[in-house]
């Protein structure tokens, strides 16, 4: 006998617990955050008032008025910040891979583009993700970091290295990913050179020239 599938109700949707229209790395897009971490977002205030309703595009206005990264704050750093809260937000509604490389090459709200470096790490395939993140190394601006009770300073290139290299950023877990080298030992990447190497060649380049006109 057939049996039918029980309709999801609001509070499992609202929470990200329905089935997914697609999977990212085999588990439903939300489920990247870990589950203890997506339990204290969605039980916190800022996404219950201001992220529960957002949809693909008025998710944008909360984006740009973003003012820190960071993972959790307060004394025992179990409040979730504004940005993870919109992460999550994001990984629940999935947009368009389009949507997402439109907000990472955004240079004018630094913030939305640091979400959008975080949300591609988390759901790209890993060479994409080198070939995504990797040219913003020349991103040289600074980041509010929101933690504990207060702030730090990070730059925008140590956080894009950071999302490459670690296993965990903010205090929450990545998807593992092969390292560059790996994937250019496998012949899936080329290998880079460093864009401080390109100056450096440059500047030779240009003592080399002076030296053969003073001559």
């Amino acid at each position: 006998m057939a049996t039918e599938k029980r309709p999801i109700e609001p509070f499992f949707r609202a929470r990200g617990q329905e089935d997914a229209d697609a999977l990212v790395h085999g588990k439903n897009p939300a489920f990247l955050i870990e589950k203890i971490v997506r339990e204290r977002i969605l039980d916190s205030l800022y996404y219950r008032d201001q992220c529960f309703g957002l949809d693909a595009a008025t998710i944008l206005d909360r984006a740009v008025a973003l003012d820190c990264v960071g993972g959790s704050h307060g004394a025992s750093r179990n409040k979730p910040t504004e940005f993870v809260c919109l992460a999550l937000k994001f990984l629940q509604l999935f947009p368009a891979r389009e949507i997402l490389l439109a907000y990472l090459q955004d240079e004018t709200f630094k913030y939305l583009r640091a979400l959008a470096a975080f949300v591609i790490r988390l759901t790209f395939p890993e060479k994409e993700v080198y070939l995504t993140l990797e040219p913003l190394m020349t991103d040289y601006r600074k980041l509010r970091v929101r933690a504990g009770e207060g702030y730090t300073l990070e730059y925008m290139d140590t956080y894009i290295d950071m999302l490459l290299t670690q296993p965990r950023v903010f205090e929450m877990a990545l998807p593992p990913m092969l390292t560059r080298q790996q994937l250019e030992d496998m012949d899936e990447l080329e290998s880079r050179e460093s864009p401080l190497q390109a100056e450096l060649d440059a500047d030779d380049q240009e003592t080399d020239s002076h030296g053969t006109d003073d001559d």
